[in-house]
């Protein structure tokens, strides 16, 4: 391996499962905050997106923790690193 695939950052992030009725596959809602360009008040913005769930282990309800990877699909490019908190 090179120095630069060593020193690779993986992104992360936390979301919670709105849907978990697709084989291997749930999907996630990823909230976070975004100051308004005008106003500057601090706007939710929210994205969901298709993590792949190889053992099946996440609910509806869980926090969970993803990190991008490879496409897998059309639309997944993420995979569950682990469940933080149980629904």
């Amino acid at each position: 391996m090179t120095a630069a695939q060593e020193n690779k950052v993986i992104r992360t992030l936390t979301g919670r499962v709105v849907s978990n009725k697709m084989d291997k596959t749930v999907t996630v809602l990823v909230e976070r905050k975004v100051a308004h360009p005008k106003y500057g008040k601090y706007v939710r913005k929210s994205t969901k997106l298709h993590v792949h769930d190889e053992t099946n282990q996440c609910k509806e309800g869980d926090l969970v923790e993803i990190s991008a990877c490879r496409p897998m699909s059309k639309t997944k490019a993420w995979k569950l690193v682990n469940v933080i908190e149980k629904a």
